[in-house]
């Protein structure tokens, strides 16, 4: 019976993610969404809602179109309380929204969870404007929490490939937020309570990208950090490195035979993880091109997403907590200071 499980279950859920409509335009999402403010409290759009993560011009955006205004896509879930914001990966260059996005936010869905798929600012942009973009959504979900109908200290991080990147270096650098802000973003906390990462680039050292550092991954270092980025920014942005006992827990899936970011990233981030006691799980398949997202044509990486629902099952994570009432459960949208949520920066 499990065996029939396992394999039934990608099947169900690629249908169920084919038959959603697709993702509007910033504009053309329900009443309200261009603002990003939703229908209020008690009454959010159950189709995906565009939030832009600033009202006004970005910080630090180069002009005004669409790629200086970061944004992301929320799709609500179910009762479980929980929510995942989703990176999609692209070398910083650009985003594949659809395998490494919009999939996974039906998919979550499918379970009770609710998704966010953050569309970030990439190349000519740099380090530490993709950061900001991630540190934002994340601050804006935490805030906007009941609203949401999710509970502020169970809002998780998954990337792919370069958004597996910035997911782990949103996990390794994050802040405390500020009570007295007057934005209700900034006064919550930015980590992640959970991170699940997919194929992650996460090394800027020799021994894991090469010795043509810049240029590995697709050239993600040199989309990210430009053509001059110094030591000490390297060793910053190679998340191995970052990992402290706050770091939060972890779920992590690769390939071996993946021949454009070697397994390596995520085995020695698994490695620093267990080094701080950070609760980790990982997943190590021996086949499966790079970019395989849900994997869910595969016979063999079909079996991931499940692992990935164990875990989070086993972490509490896909059932309404106990005495929560409805969503959000009557705790407050701030999050602040909530436990790990409230920002025990590094």
């Amino acid at each position: 019976m499990k065996k029939t499980v396992l394999f039934v279950l990608p099947a169900f859920v690629a249908a169920f993610m084919l038959a959603q409509p697709p993702a509007p335009t910033p504009g053309q999402g329900p009443a309200g969404a261009s603002g990003g403010r939703g229908a209020g409290r008690g009454n959010v759009p159950t189709g995906p809602l565009v939030i832009p993560l600033w009202n006004g011009r970005a910080p630090g955006a180069l002009g005004d179109s669409d790629a200086d205004k970061p944004e992301m896509t929320f799709y609500r879930g179910g009762r479980s309380g929980t929510a995942v914001i989703i990176a999609p990966g692209g070398a910083y260059r650009n985003l594949s929204m659809e395998s490494e996005g919009r999939q996974e936010a039906y998919w979550f869905n499918a379970m009770g969870v609710s998704a966010f798929v953050l569309k970030y600012r990439l190349t000519p942009y740099h380090h530490p404007v993709e950061l900001t973009d991630a540190q934002r959504a994340l601050r804006i979900v935490r805030s906007r929490a009941q609203e949401f109908g999710i509970q502020p200290d169970r809002i998780g991080m998954m990337g792919f490939s370069a958004g597996g990147h910035l997911a782990a270096t949103a996990g390794t650098h994050f802040t405390a937020g500020s009570p007295g802000a007057e934005d209700p973003a900034d006064q919550v906390g930015s980590r992640p309570d959970f991170l699940i990462l997919c194929y992650p680039v996460i090394s800027f050292q020799p021994g894991v990208a090469g010795t043509n550092i810049l240029n590995a991954y697709a050239a993600s270092g040199r989309n990210l950090l430009g053509d001059n980025p110094d030591q000490k920014t390297l060793d910053d942005m190679s998340d191995e490195l970052q990992v402290t006992p706050q770091t939060p827990p972890t779920f992590l899936y690769h390939t071996t035979n993946d021949n454009l970011v070697a397994v390596e990233n995520s085995v020695q981030f698994y490695l620093a993880l267990r080094k701080a006691h950070v609760a980790a799980e990982m997943h190590l398949f021996e086949n499966g091109a790079h970019g395989s997202g849900m994997g869910l044509t595969d016979p063999a990486l079909s079996a991931w997403p499940n692992l990935l629902m164990n875990w989070m099952r086993g972490r509490g994570l896909l059932t309404n907590p106990a005495g929560a009432a409805g969503f959000g459960g009557g705790r407050g949208g701030s999050g602040g200071g909530r436990g790990p949520s409230g920002g025990r920066g590094n």
